[in-house]
Order: structure tokens, then sequence, then C-alpha cells
């Protein structure tokens, strides 16, 4: 979701002691990793401390657009703020800060605070075009321990890493790529001026977007090579330190297995683990040999490694999802370069990340096209499309919204044809069950399936439509009428795979001020930042009557969810939010539409291998398969809030402790005393 993404833009800064000038605008452009332009920052300045900016980003039928002024002092830290405009999904946003002498006070739509301060604060606003960025990259620059404290909470650090020349014509200049940490869980890279006052020159996020001034464009690829460089660098050190080598034959002794085919727990028992395979499972206090080394399970609960199966995964979200026991992930979306650079860095162990499983993503061309993946306009494209990702074992294919329908068919049988499944969003005017009939073997998305019953064959899904009709219509939905009840038995018959995403759809319910339902039992573990993100709205709620009314909409979208499991229509657990830390209240969603623990925790392990065909080497605990496996407190099978309690993750024959993760990313230990490995040999 683009609340996640963080957008920068460029900034010129003024000399201190210059005179005030005429009315300057300088325009920015942010361009698509393939180059397109997806929107523009203007920003103006009329004096040494009052600034405006218009920003506006548009992809995917969506995209915030805001407008700001901005008093700043001598030290560059704002003294006042106000931004309004409209979210991501059309939200209004109207946010203020003001600071007079010692007394700063804020204010938004989620939160209103004040702080009696001493010495220099920046304000950390929660929408905001990225001069707010520029401004702290001076205002770092200037400090002398290289420090910014912020508001309401937090440190910020700035730590530079290499310099690159760049040209625009016959004009060059120096620039700097600056890390900085204490915002959100990973750093943020900026390429900088090295002027007496450094500022803001680009930004790019690899596989995403990248913003830069206009006329500078050109310099974009020599720029995203060196801050991957630079990136690799700090993320091989992480993937060192924060694996652990399981040398030799090594037992996890007194464990509870959680059999993921039969739902049930065994007796005590102890698990044989050789070179990242399980290679026996015995009851505990058997002697069978010496070992190499040993895990005392303590009694904990051994599940197979999760799976989350809708994700867009980056280099950095990676460990987020082994912190939080996850594997496997399949990923629905992404830069076709960039994914096949992760798995070439995980296979080689320089990145931390659970293993990936592909898949291909193909959309056609429109003002509301998405643009991971690959674009098609005809059957021509398509084969080209399919073939790339066919050889490169990619087991799936992903329709997205603007696809050409007239081409759904013949697509579907030549992905087939390739070995390929086939899934993905409906594609405007079209219905799920067009596409149901045309060879889909899955689904993504609850909304996807209620608009089957709410849209009409006018409704471009492409446009927000695609969130507020469910959110409307779907609380009168009669889940019990014919129609649904046909089309729940067509699901089961053809055994249409169907991921919910529930987690991410709380957003159409979610009012300002109040912590989205998915993050409440983590939030007072993550980072501030975060947690004043969870209070945020994106959707227009303007009442509280059409509040209860998209409350109840969320609420039959749990039931709907319930009805298919009990159907037999086939289950799988995905997020398409909040690397890692989602997954548990995806499976808490399940719990509530009526599952149970155990039956969730099936759907996240068992039907994860099941359906990305891998079943033959994990998604259960046995002996011959991969020892992807993770060790819980509590009973995950009795209370599925336990599935949070992750106190160590086993895969590729490393032992992972997610303590460890968790305090390099800043989010506080969900347990306190993981189990160690004893080395006896």
């Amino acid at each position: 979701m683009f609340k996640w993404l963080l957008l920068v833009l460029l900034f010129v800064a003024w000399p201190v002691g210059a005179q005030p000038q005429a009315l300057k605008t300088i325009r920015y452009v942010i361009l698509l990793d393939n180059g397109s332009i997806a929107g523009e920052q203007i920003v103006e300045r009329s004096s040494l401390d009052t600034i405006k900016v218009h920003f506006d980003f548009k992809e995917n039928g969506r995209g915030p657009t805001l407008d700001e002024i901005i008093a700043i002092g001598p030290d560059q830290t704002m003294l006042d703020y106000k931004v309004t405009g409209s979210s991501e999904m059309g939200g209004t946003v109207d946010e203020r800060f003001s600071r007079r002498g010692a007394m700063a006070e804020w204010s938004s739509k989620s939160e209103r605070g004040s702080r009696r301060l001493r010495g220099p604060a920046f304000y950390l606003p929660l929408d905001a075009s990225f001069e707010v960025n520029s401004l702290m990259i001076t205002a770092l620059a200037a400090s002398r321990t290289g420090t910014l404290r912020l508001l309401p909470e937090g440190t910020l650090t700035q730590q530079r890493l290499a310099e690159a020349v760049v040209t625009n014509k016959d004009e060059s200049q120096v620039v700097q790529l600056v890390m900085q940490t204490g915002i959100g869980l990973s750093p943020q890279f900026f390429w900088a001026t090295t002027s007496a006052e450094t500022h803001l020159f680009a930004a790019i996020f690899p596989g995403n977007f990248a913003v830069i001034k206009e006329g500078w464009e050109a310099n974009l690829i020599e720029l995203k090579k060196r801050q991957e460089e630079a990136a690799s660098v700090i993320l091989e050190q992480r993937a060192r330190q924060l694996q652990h080598e399981m040398r030799g034959l090594v037992v996890i002794r007194n464990t509870r297995v959680f059999n993921s085919e039969t739902i049930t727990l065994s007796a005590p028992s102890d698990v044989y683990v050789l070179r990242g395979l399980i290679t026996g499972i015995h009851p505990t206090g058997v002697y069978l040999t010496t070992v190499d080394g040993e895990i005392d399970a303590g009694g904990r609960v051994m599940l197979p490694g999760l799976f989350d199966m809708h994700t867009h995964i980056n280099r950095w979200s990676a460990s987020y999802h082994l912190t939080a026991g996850v594997t496997s992930v399949r990923d629905l979306g992404n830069s076709n370069a960039e994914m096949q650079k992760m798995i070439d860095e995980t296979a080689e162990g320089k990145l931390l990340s659970p293993r990936l499983l592909p898949a291909g993503f193909v959309e056609g061309e429109s003002a509301y096209a998405a643009h991971d993946g690959i674009l098609i306009s005809d059957l021509s494209d398509i084969k080209h499309a399919v073939d790339w990702y066919a050889l490169r074992s990619y087991p799936q294919l992903k329709i997205y919204n603007s696809f050409p329908r007239e081409l759904i068919s013949e697509t579907i049988s030549y992905a087939h044809k390739r070995g390929m499944k086939v899934s993905g969003h409906v594609p405007a005017f079209m219905r799920a069950d067009d596409v149901v009939d045309a060879g889909f073997d899955e689904l993504h998305h609850i909304n996807q399936l209620l608009l089957n019953f709410l849209s009409k064959p006018t409704t471009d899904t492409r446009t927000l439509e695609r969130f507020y009709l469910p959110a409307e219509k779907a609380a009168d939905l009669d889940l019990n009428s014919v129609e649904v009840q046909e089309f729940i038995e067509k699901l089961r018959s053809k055994k249409i795979v169907v991921d919910p995403t529930l987690a991410t759809f709380d957003f159409i319910k979610q009012r300002n001020g109040e912590i989205a339902d998915p993050y409440k039992s983590i939030a007072d573990f993550m980072p501030l930042d975060l947690r004043r993100s969870f209070r945020t709205s994106t959707m227009i709620i303007p009442d509280d009557k059409t509040a209860k009314r998209y409350d109840a909409s969320y609420k039959k979208m749990i039931e709907f969810v319930g009805l298919l499991y009990r159907a037999g229509v086939p289950l799988v657990a995905g997020t398409d939010a909040l690397a890692g830390f989602t997954l548990h209240s995806e499976l808490a969603l399940y719990v509530k539409a009526g599952l149970t623990p155990a039956q969730a925790i099936q759907i996240a392990t068992y039907n994860g291998a099941k359906y990305t065909n891998t079943l033959s080497d994990r998604g259960t605990i046995a002996p011959g398969k991969l020892a992807d496996l993770i060790l819980l407190d509590g009973d995950p099978t009795r209370n599925i809030e336990d599935i949070r309690k992750v106190a160590a993750v086993i895969t590729r024959g490393k032992l992972i402790y997610p303590n460890e993760i968790n305090k390099v990313l800043g989010v506080k230990p969900f347990v306190n005393n993981p189990p160690k490995l004893r080395r006896l040999n």
C-alpha cells in the first residue's frame, strides 16, 4: 500500500545571508521504475523562511495530492507547518504544527499533542511531501552530532556512504549518498548536494520509483547502481550477523510438533536437523546418537515455517517476514529485475530473506495501470511475457486491473500450456464469474469476490470504486442468496483458490484516531512513527452513519471468508500489508470468521505449500523435508494470538532469533528468553 512507501523531493537551499528574491518555482518529476512519469512536485520559495509545495503522485488509480506551507527557522527545523489535500484512498488530509519559543503544538485528523522543548527539534508529519526530508538533511548536515531530535518522539541519524558526479548538459556537480535511520523499520537513502548547505538532490526506491529535479533524469541509472551497491554491503553484514550456522547434526529437544495435515500437536518430541533438512522425529528422551549441537525447546510448540501468499517484498522488508516466522513468501507484483536480484542474493547467503516464490505480473496499458512486471497490449506481448516468466521458473501468472479482457482466455490457455497457474485481480468491466469461467486458478482479495455481486457492467474497478463500492454495499449483501451460494459452489467445484487478504481491508472502516484492528496487538511493540500511522485513516468516512455502514461491510467480508472455508473453497493466507507482522493478524481474522486456531494455522502452512506445489519439501514437519521450522512460546493452536510469540526460526540450515532482528528494526521483543543453541562438538 502507498501508505508504507516513502516519497521525497528535491529542494534548492538558499545560502545564509542571501537577500529575498522574486518568487522562484522549481519543478520535480516522479518516475516509476520503467521511466513513466507518475507525478510532480512544485516548490515555491519567495523568502528565506517560507516554502510552498504542491505534490501529486498517482499510480494504479490512487495516490495522494498535497499542498504545504512551511515556515522554517535558522536551524532548518520547522516553526510552522500546514498540509492539506487528500490521501492515497481519497481521505481528507489536514495537519498543522507550530512552535513558539519553547512550546510546540500539533494536530491532524488522527491526533493532537503538545510538548515543551529545549533546543532544536523537528516535527515528523503523518502526511507530507518530502520537502520535509530535504529540510531534515540540511539540519542534520549542520548538526555537530549528526543527529536530530524528532517530534513527537525519536532521534534521526544521518551517515554519509558515497559520492558521485552528476551532469545536466554542460552543468555538473558532486552529490553524496546519505543514509538516515530512526524513521520506520528500514534505513532511508537520499542523494544530497555537497554545497555549503546540504540538501536533497534525488531519492531512489529501487523497483518502485524515483524523485529527481527535472532535467537530471539521465543520472538515475548510475545513482541507482551506486545506491544498491552501498545498500548491499549493509544487507550482507546483517545477513552474516543475524543468521547463526547450525553445523553438523543438531537436535531440537522437547518440542510439541504441529501436524499441519491433521491439525494436531504431538507428544514431546526431539527433531533432528542436518544441513537444512529434517532427518528424524522421535519421542523426547530416547537416546539415538551423539549430536553436534542441541536446542532445548522447553516444551515449546514447533510449527512448519509460515507462508505469506500475498507480498510485494523488497530487500529490506525481507527480514520482517523472518522475524514473524514466515519462511516462504509468494511475491505477487514486483520489479522483475529486483526480484531476480533478491533470488540470487538469498541463494548466495547475502540477503536475510525467506524463500521466494515469484508470480509473473502482467498488466495492460491505461491511465490507471500498475507498472510492476510486464505491460502488454496484444497476444504477441502476452506470449513474450509468459515465456519470460516460465523460463525463469515463475510458477504463476498474475493478471491485473487494466488487463485487456478480450485477451483473458488466450492468455490463460497459453500460461497453462507453459505449466503456469493463473491468478489475479478481476480486470475492469469483468466479474469474478467471468474470469473463473475463463480458467483462472485463483482470486486475490476479498473485495474482488464481493464485486461479483455489487458491480455493474459500467463499473470501472481500476478506480477507487473497487474499494468504495464494497464499503458502501457489502453490508446489504445476503450471503444466503441463491446468487451467492451458486458462486461459492462454483469456486468449490472448480477448486478455485482464494487469497482474501482480510487484514489489509480493515482500512475501509478505520476512522482517524483509531488504531487499525490488525495492529492493535503489535502497536506497543513498534516505533512511534509506525504507531502513529496505525491511527491514520485513508478512506473518506464523513460521519458516524457512514462509519457504521463501512464497519458492517467489513464484518460481512469476514463472514464471507468463513462461508468459503466451510463450503470447502481452498484458502491461502496473504497480507498485502506490513510485512511479516500482519500475517498473524490475518490468521486471527480467520478465527474471527469461525475457524479454529489450528485450522487457521493449517492455511498458513499446509495450504501454502499445497497451492504453490512445494508440499514435497515444506509445509509439514517430516523427515526428508526442509527444516523450515519455528518455535513459539504459548500454544497458538488454542490461542491464535500466541503465534506472535516467535522464539526462534530455522531455515536454510541457519538459526535466526527474532529478538536480534527486532532490535535492529527498533521493535520491542515479543519473547524474552529464546532457546539457545548449545554446541557439543
